[in-house]
């Protein structure tokens, strides 16, 4: 039985969302058992043989700083919910609140993973492959050193291995250019250090990658700055909805448009879902003792149950595990970690 803690109360729109998707995900995983973790009476009419309500008496809201949520919210939901993980009886969280709070809660409980600095947001992208390319950081670190961000691609590769079964995935360093004498000195230097772990065995790395690489599937795994991360992410999802808006009002302006929308709805409507970000739904935080899946803020019911099947697929698939192993590999380049300093973890 794998058991998953929920953060009920976390996102936009809190249980009126979280709860529906957690109905519809225990309806498909007959293996699984759920932990809602909220306000009693906002999780009071919520009943399956296979969910157990715990109780919190706070919430972290979407505004709330880091401070509150570490030092006044001590039994917020959001807390609670990593509790259930740090203590053995859930093994992984899920919460679509406040991401600052999640990431900063989450390294104050779990610790990170020895060998791992700074943990990092990692997200899958739709790719014209029909697949994803997952991407880190996407917000936890927006300074980052050349050891960070060998220590991403040492994450993503173990995300990516876990969940795909392929033991080696291909690693792209995020760049302007493909050249290795482009780019500022931290992503040179990167580079060379990446090198180095391809030559020892511990990544598949491909080389440099440029921003249209990541929806061309050319790498299975790119890694970037969380600064960079986070631009790239939102700028994404601002396409998709942008595309999808001018579609629908193009196609309501007169009856031509109409007679075309028929024609070429099949095609639109598989171009929709292959770029709906919903589907993507739940981006791993990754380097943390303990297995955690950020929501996005404004998820749906749809989107939320997403992230809770790649939480469940995590699980599954012994993911912290794999980690481990693939960080003791490569623990003789992950040495000489600086500690340059981190701004707070900004939205995904």
């Amino acid at each position: 039985m794998t058991i998953l803690a929920v953060d009920c109360m976390g996102g936009d729109h809190g249980p009126q969302v979280t709860l529906p998707a957690c109905r519809q995900f225990l309806e498909a995983h007959p293996d699984t058992q759920l932990l809602l973790v909220g306000l009693p009476a906002e999780l009071a009419g919520f009943s399956h043989p296979r969910a157990q309500i715990v109780p919190a008496s706070e919430v972290v809201a979407m505004d709330d700083g880091v401070e509150i949520a570490l030092r006044k919210k001590k039994d917020s939901s959001m807390r609670v919910a990593l509790r259930e993980v740090k203590d053995g009886r859930a093994q992984a969280a899920i919460s679509a609140g406040n991401t600052g709070a999640l990431m900063a809660l989450a390294r104050y409980l779990l610790k990170t993973v020895d060998g791992i600095e700074r943990p990092a947001i990692a997200y899958p992208m739709p790719n014209a492959k029909g697949r994803a390319t997952t991407v880190l950081d996407l917000g936890a670190n927006v300074d980052c050193t050349e050891q960070h961000l060998l220590q991403f691609a040492v994450l993503g590769s173990a995300l990516v291995a876990a969940l795909t079964n392929n033991d080696a995935p291909s690693v792209g360093l995020l760049n302007i250019g493909e050249e290795m004498i482009k780019g500022s000195e931290v992503i040179k230097r990167a580079g060379e250090l990446l090198r180095s772990a391809a030559t020892s065995g511990d990544l598949n790395f491909y080389g440099n990658v440029e921003g249209n690489d990541i929806f061309k599937g050319t790498t299975d795994i790119v890694v970037c700055d969380g600064f960079v991360g986070n631009v790239l992410l939102k700028t994404s999802e601002g396409l998709a909805q942008m595309i999808g808006g001018f579609l629908r009002e193009e196609f309501s302006r007169n009856p031509l448009t109409k007679v075309a929308a028929l024609v070429v709805y099949p095609v639109l409507s598989a171009f929709k879902k292959r770029v709906d970000y919903r589907r993507y739904n739940g981006a791993a935080l990754m380097g943390l003792r303990g297995l955690v899946f950020k929501s996005h803020g404004s998820a749906d019911a749809f989107a939320f149950e997403q992230a809770l099947n790649r939480a469940y697929d995590a699980a599954r698939n012994n993911l912290l595990d794999r980690v481990q192993a693939r960080i003791a590999h490569a623990r003789p380049l992950l040495v000489g970690v600086s500690d340059a300093p981190s701004l707070e973890p900004v939205s995904t």
